[in-house]
């Protein structure tokens, strides 16, 4: 193809995806005439710059390269969740059916690469001894870097008994180690829960906020009126999957009024989810929550909800910041955009994804990364930008948040 299409071909497509991004619609002509505006003004610096790369590059470029890597990083500058996926990329997508084994993570990006949120107990990933916070930097030898975080979620899963290699950057190691996972049909496990404080306490900890886990949380704190439990300490650390419709339920049980979260986006009305009396269930009792970095999504709404209505104290450290609702966009040449189209906010209007949830009593777990006070520092990868020198961490010896969450308790009246 001569160059001259070559970049033509290059403008149409970022034509396409700014047009998309900027919502231009017959709706609102002064609004969409200044992003039509705005978008012009950024093609002709996009053309530009191709034509840099075009003509005095040290070599010939390959253009289809550039151009999945802009709009890669196009999509990614927005939010962890929205991936451009190439034609190739979305056909391998759209062929996907699901229900294949898995390591047991739960992954995002963060600083550019595959950041592991949580671990499934009992997973692969767990006997490999991958643990929050760790960076995947390649998987089966592809650097994270150069793909969407809706394929990574893929590369990860495959049929039962196969391996998949993930090289890990960890805290204070300057090699990535090579760990070998084997795929397998990972079943979360039920919900734990414990008593504490003479039978006073009902502890209850869901690894996911699905329709079956949110079930048995409503099981035992129904049962909390006949076996004298008194006061909830709902532990939602790690948990970073689920519904959430179903964090919603759970808020519910533990709230009688009040808002417990809303769902807004530039084209997506917001709905706004308010509690319902007759489904609460225990409203009164004293209530902690606890939650880490590995608190994300659903999680993420049942802590705010309950912080911000007054309802229970939260204990532990900043939670991931993930929540939003995505839409898939077709593209002409079968490439495809996974974009987040609407974010879910907190009672009093923070987004969850931008902002995450601070507990009120803030209280660092004893593998946490040493430095700021958010822990939102990166290993070094190579390639990637410096990150500060971190401590490594420390050996875990007593559960500092779970006993300053008893004695909290512990000093409410029932």
């Amino acid at each position: 193809m001569p160059k001259i299409s070559k970049i033509l071909l290059l403008i149409a497509s970022a034509v396409l995806v700014l047009t998309i991004f900027m919502g231009v619609n017959a709706s609102g002509v002064s609004a969409a005439t200044d992003a039509q505006e705005g978008a012009y003004n950024q093609i002709n610096v996009y053309r530009e710059v191709l034509g840099h790369i075009q003509n005095d590059y040290v070599e010939e470029p390959n253009l289809a390269l550039v151009t999945n890597g802009a709009l890669r990083g196009l999509l990614e500058s927005l939010d962890a969740d929205s991936s451009y996926l190439s034609p190739d990329d979305y056909k391998l997508y759209k062929m996907d059916k699901g229900g294949k084994a898995q390591v047991g993570i739960n992954v995002s990006k963060r600083f550019g690469y595959a950041n592991v949120v949580s671990v499934v107990p009992g997973s692969p990933a767990e006997k490999g001894s991958l643990v929050d916070g760790d960076i995947i930097e390649a998987i089966d030898g592809h650097d994270t870097r150069d793909i969407p975080l809706a394929m990574i979620q893929k590369m990860l899963e495959g049929q039962p008994g196969t391996e998949v290699s993930v090289s890990v950057v960890r805290q204070g190691k300057p090699d990535p180690d090579k760990i070998e996972l084997t795929r397998t049909i990972t079943q979360e496990p039920p919900v734990q829960d414990a008593m504490y404080d003479g039978f006073s306490i009902l502890y209850i900890k869901p690894e996911i906020l699905d329709h079956e886990h949110v079930q048995q949380v409503e099981a035992k704190l129904k049962g909390m009126r006949s076996a004298g439990n008194k006061k909830v300490l709902l532990d939602l650390r790690d948990v970073a999957a689920g519904d959430m419709a179903e964090a919603t339920r759970l808020a519910n049980f533990l709230l009688k009024s009040g808002t417990i979260g809303s769902l807004e986006g530039q084209q997506v009305a917001k709905v706004t989810f308010t509690a319902d009396p007759s489904k609460a269930i225990v409203p009164n009792a004293p209530a902690v929550v606890l939650v880490n970095h590995g608190t994300a999504g659903p999680a993420e709404l049942v802590a705010a909800a309950l912080l911000e209505n007054k309802r229970a104290d939260l204990v532990g450290e900043k939670t991931f910041g993930e929540g939003t609702q995505q839409k898939t966009f077709e593209l002409p040449d079968g490439a495809a955009l996974i974009l987040s189209v609407a974010k879910y906010e907190s009672p009093l209007g923070k987004r969850l994804q931008d902002e995450g949830v601070t507990p009120g009593v803030l209280v660092a777990s004893a593998t946490a990364d040493q430095g700021d006070s958010d822990g939102e520092q990166a290993p070094q990868v190579m390639g990637a930008t410096p990150a500060p020198t971190v401590t490594a961490k420390p050996t875990v010896t007593v559960d500092e948040q779970l006993t300053k969450a008893l004695d909290l308790l512990k000093a409410k009246a029932a």
